[in-house]
């Protein structure tokens, strides 16, 4: 790839940040693993640059902690960070599961339904990097049909370390009815417009990391802080 060019460049620098930060988001690169910019450049045919600048902008995302002079690591899941991005979820998931409530465009409901039907494929195929992508995609489109999606994409640079457990849960434990089953709850609680029945379930639902930090923990004491 040629990264002369700033056009290219930027792209290079895009394409190894996006590459890295998926790795480490679906545990490829898992977490306390040592990072080479070396290793890394020559493996995806990069110069250094682009792969020194990716290395930053994760560090600056808590993905990545760089000591000098003994090297960088995927940082390891820090528990305090992913309750702070569930509170923060909690908080402003519940304000605009209200709002559906009270009124949502039918093209989103659409969407809404659309997802449901793909979760339930891709939990068929044990799918579980397509399922977080619909996950994701299922929370967002609701902030989206409240004229929310601005305060969905304020709220990223937080869930990076909340996102890692739910992907380390879909990766390790292939019962994904509660999932699926909240998810058709919300959707029917915005139909219906129950707003008290749509916020139960979305605090029922973003509450299940609680019991699933626990259990990722001790099945896995190494990934975390």
């Amino acid at each position: 790839m040629n990264t002369k060019p700033s056009i290219h460049t930027q792209t290079t620098r895009e394409y190894v940040y996006n590459l890295l930060r998926n790795q480490i988001l679906e545990m490829e690169l898992e977490p306390g693993v040592s990072l080479s910019e070396k290793e890394i450049s020559e493996k995806i045919q990069v110069s250094r640059t682009p792969v020194r600048e990716a290395f930053i902008k994760l560090s600056q995302e808590g993905l990545l902690e760089i000591y000098p002079q003994k090297g960088t690591f995927v940082s390891l899941i820090d528990l305090g960070l992913v309750e702070e991005a569930r509170f923060m979820r909690e908080q402003l998931e519940i304000a605009v599961v209200r709002l559906a409530c009270e009124h949502f465009p039918e093209e989103h409901l659409i969407s809404l339904e659309s997802n449901l039907k793909m979760q339930k494929v891709c939990s068929e195929q044990k799918d579980y990097q397509q399922l977080f992508e619909l996950d994701e995609d299922f929370h967002r489109t609701i902030f989206q049909g409240c004229n929310k999606e601005r305060i969905w994409l304020a709220m990223q640079p937080m869930n990076t370390h909340f996102n890692r457990t739910r992907i380390l849960r879909l990766a390790s434990n292939y019962n994904w009815d509660d999932i699926l089953s909240q998810h058709t709850e919300i959707v029917h609680a915005i139909k219906e417009q129950t707003p008290e029945k749509a916020v139960h379930v979305m605090k029922k639902h973003l509450m299940m990391v609680e019991f699933d930090k626990k259990e990722l923990q001790r099945f896995n004491p190494r990934y975390f802080k």
